[in-house]
């Protein structure tokens, strides 16, 4: 029978390595400044403890002269925090990983960074850590749990497919009395109604929670049409295709929702607005609308709004136009090329692309409009015919949902 007493000296030997200060052979920088951090480790370590750091380590092959590897993660999987990576190293060396004392909103950039690393014993684990001891946090975020679980076009997150499947089919009154109902996404609603299995009873006239109470589920699952003063279901589609980059030709893998966070006219049209509402909010389409003309500006950011004054990172990032005039194309797509630079979290500006490429600044008090910037620096191309200001009638910001068909 094996004897597993020595196991945990080994454990802590390979913590101690993690520290080791005079044996590492790769450093690996994450995050963005001022934020960002370095990390010391261990290629063999990394290697066969991590696939994903495995491909990226393979293109960096340690050099016989004693130089060190380094990578830059923040380049290629800009979403991953310093705060998550360190917790990662800790259970790729010792296997330690405690979740009790995380805040849940934590847990899930952990589970996210986890999946990203191609962890799936992490991901597993940490799936069930939340159905078994997080489920009232869940069951009062839902949309996010939903939309985390079913916009992965794989396996990875079964465990969460599976818990929201069964609330939805056992006990769907729970999420239209949840805090979180006025922001749940139309997909979400529409599985809510369709599940075969689901008990109607609660559609009932007489039930608080019916259809005719509550006008906005029959709303939402009828209209195509985003909430939007600016753009329609035939934009909100094109720039879908653009973020799962599928050809504008072919037809979507997914579904999809736009929800409206942000109107200009509605809220405000001051930066602080903006980042009071659309900060820490990821996947989010921006649109604008140039004063005097057919003209439609805007851009996707993958990455969540900030107000720390620093560049977000993101290699999906995009700007875009359509109508332009004096152009025969009906629209510009503009992808990022520089990557740490995508966006630029002025806290005195509203959504903000690039260094300088599309800047919507807010409310001009001396002008009394609203006034945006427009250049080539960080994209590939621009997006008006010149360079220079220009005035918006209106802007809105929508956060923009997936799941797969027929779910």
């Amino acid at each position: 029978m094996a004897d597993n007493k020595f196991l945990p000296k080994l454990l802590q030997n390979l913590l101690e390595i993690l520290n080791d200060d005079e044996y590492y052979d790769v450093t690996i920088e994450v995050g963005n400044d001022p934020y960002a951090k370095i990390f010391r480790a261990h290629m063999v370590i990394l290697n066969y403890r991590s696939p994903c750091l495995r491909g990226i380590l393979s293109s960096n092959k340690k050099k016989n002269d004693g130089t060190l590897t380094h990578i830059s993660l923040s380049d290629i999987l800009p979403n991953i925090l310093p705060e998550t990576f360190e917790i990662i190293l800790r259970y790729i060396y010792g296997g330690k990983l405690s979740l009790k004392e995380c805040d849940t909103s934590d847990i899930i950039k952990l589970l996210i960074s986890a999946k990203e690393l191609n962890l799936q014993e992490l991901v597993t684990h940490i799936q069930s850590f939340l159905v078994e001891n997080r489920v009232n946090w869940m069951e009062q975020n839902i949309d996010l749990i939903y939309q985390t679980s079913f916009e992965n076009e794989n396996d990875s997150f079964l465990c969460l497919q599976k818990y929201c499947n069964d609330l939805i089919s056992q006990d769907p009154v729970k999420i239209l009395k949840s805090q979180s109902f006025e922001s749940i996404s139309e997909n979400l609603l529409v599985s809510i109604i369709q599940k075969d299995n689901l008990q109607m009873k609660y559609l009932d006239n007489d039930n608080k929670t019916s259809s005719k109470s509550n006008p906005r589920i029959v709303k939402e699952i009828n209209s195509k049409n985003p909430d939007s003063k600016i753009i329609t279901f035939k934009h909100s589609e094109t720039i879908s295709k653009w973020i799962k980059r599928v050809e504008i030709d072919d037809e979507l893998p997914n579904s999809f929702e736009f929800k409206l966070l942000f109107r200009g006219s509605r809220d405000g049209f001051y930066p602080e607005k903006f980042h009071e509402i659309c900060d820490n909010q990821s996947y989010t389409v921006t649109v604008a609308k140039v004063e005097g003309s057919n003209e439609i500006l805007g851009g996707f950011n993958s990455f969540a709004w900030k107000s720390n004054n620093i560049y977000g990172a993101s290699g999906d990032n995009f700007i875009f136009s359509f109508n332009n005039i004096n152009r025969n194309e009906n629209y510009i797509l503009s992808r990022i090329m520089d990557k740490k630079h995508a966006t630029n979290n002025k806290y005195y500006c509203g959504p903000s692309f690039g260094n300088g490429d599309l800047i919507i600044c807010g409310f001009d008090l001396q002008t009394l409009c609203n006034y945006s910037y427009n250049s080539k620096n960080s994209y590939e191309k621009l997006i008006r015919e010149t360079e220079g200001t220009f005035s918006v009638e209106e802007y809105e910001v929508f956060r923009v949902m997936f799941k797969f068909k027929g779910q």
